[in-house]
This record gives structure tokens, sequence and C-alpha cells, in this order.
């Protein structure tokens, strides 16, 4: 009777490898396998190395808890208000703030949750994300963020996350969504179900940052549908993506949410450009 011819060897994927080799093998794996630090180029296991991890990832800074735009409590003419007028210096606890744009033309979503400002030298790994196919740094984006919720006492976790969709034509050119590589590990890491195509584009639409502030608006209006609205009635959604500018994109998504009945829309994204002034 014939035999069976053998099996071939399993190939073992970079990150299997790492697992089986352990700590112990890690000098003789970045031998093999040579890995830098995505902003200063130096050898490091991880997309960041430590120092870079520290210099940059350090320090919350005050943001309002709605849009997640820098608060500066060091005038009065910032246009700044405390959310709740009974607060006062003697209290410890943080206190949930406004900027004074939220105040007067409240967004659609609730809560914002930013992990960094957009700014030299990080935006450099948002654009190597975006688009130099550096899926690694998705990873490191949600574990960032999942700091920043463990730096925020009393947050709500969403019921569920869905990241900002693309559309076919951008999807087919980069080849993956941004916003859905970070929204995987961060569902994992927060303990959150994910729903990648819970959102959909159904209209085309100009890249925000080919638009004028002005027309942004306009621009995203109507770009939205929603695939399952029984996920969505009721519920406190979680929108994640990678950067939020003038936020009218976020603001789109949140309304249609809004309109399928959820409850609360909290918004997390690694990176937050600030205002200009």
């Amino acid at each position: 009777m014939p035999t069976a011819s053998p099996a071939p060897p399993r190939r073992t994927a970079p990150g299997s490898l790492r697992a089986l080799l352990g700590a112990g093998g890690r000098a003789l794996l970045q031998t093999l396998l040579p890995a830098s630090c995505a902003l200063c180029g130096g050898a490091s296991d991880e997309a960041l190395c430590d120092a870079c991890h520290a210099q940059f990832f350090g320090g919350v800074a005050p943001r309002c808890r709605q849009c997640a735009n820098p608060l500066s409590f060091a005038g009065t003419g910032s246009g700044n208000v405390d959310a709740d007028d009974h607060a006062n210096a003697e209290d410890d606890r943080p206190r949930a703030q406004l900027c004074g744009q939220c105040l007067a033309q409240p967004p659609a979503f609730d809560a914002t949750l930013v992990a960094v400002d957009y700014a030299v030298p990080l935006d450099q790994l948002l654009l190597q994300l975006k688009f130099g196919g550096r899926l690694a740094l998705a990873a490191l984006f949600a574990r960032c963020l999942r700091d920043a919720v463990l730096q925020q006492p009393g947050f709500v976790l969403p019921a569920l996350l869905c990241p900002v969709p693309l559309g076919p034509r951008r999807l087919a050119g980069r080849g993956y969504n941004q916003a859905l590589e970070i929204a995987r590990p961060l569902a994992r890491a927060l303990g959150v179900a994910l729903h990648p195509r819970l959102a959909q584009r159904v209209h085309e639409t100009q890249a925000q940052s080919r638009v004028s502030p002005d027309q942004r608006r306009d621009n995203i209006a109507g770009a939205f549908a929603i695939s399952d609205g029984a996920l969505v009635d009721g519920r406190h959604i979680g929108i994640v993506d990678d950067v939020m500018t003038s936020g009218q994109t976020l603001n789109e998504l949140a309304a249609t949410f809004k309109r399928y009945g959820a409850a609360r829309v909290t918004n997390l994204v690694f990176a937050r450009t600030p205002p200009h002034h």
C-alpha cells in the first residue's frame, strides 16, 4: 500500500517565534529579524525604544472632556468653563471641564479621549501607519489609548467599539483601514466587543485634509450609514480613529449613531491636532 508522504514542516511566524524563544532568546531574534525604533531609529525590540516612549508619552495635560482640545487653567480669558458649577479649588478630584466651543456649539459626541497631541515628532508615527504600511504601530497606539483610559478616573467604557470606516476606493488603494488596525488590539486590551462593519461609508468623500476647514462639514455630510441599528439603540458606542483635527468626521459619525438611538458616543483617538490661534 502506498504510504502517505510526510507533511511539510510548518512555518513559524515571527510573532510565534518570539514566543517560543522567550526572553532569553530575544537577542538572537533581534539579530535574525532586526528592528528599530520608529522615532530615533535605534535598536529596539518594540515599535518605540524605552527612551523615546518615556520622552514623548509622559504626563497628562488637562483637556476638554468633550472634544479633547487642551485646556488652560492659568488665565480667565481662555473661554474654558467648569462644567460643574459647584466645583471649587479645594476639591482634589479631577474636574470634568468643557471648552468654550463645546459649550457654545455642543458636538454630537459626548466625550473624546486621546493619547497625544498631533505634533512633531509623533506625527511621523501616524504617517508611517497611515501611508507607510507600518502596521505594528497600531498596537502601540492601542496601548497608549489603553493607558489614557486607565489615567482617567471614572471613565466609562463603551459597550462596543467601531472604527471610522474608509470608502471602498480609499480602502482598496491603501489596503487596510488604519482605524480598524488600532481598534482590534484596543478592543482586546479593554475587553470591549469590536464591530468592524457596524458603520459604513456610503459616499466617497475627499480626504478631509485636502478640504478647507470651512468646507469639511459639507464634505462629510451624509457619508455614513449603520448596518445594524439594534446594536446601537440605547447603547454607549465607542468610535476609534487615528487622528482628530477639526472633528467633523467624528461628529458626523456620532450624529449618525445618535439618529439610530445611541445613548452616548465616545471617541477614542490616538492623536489630537491642537487648535491654531
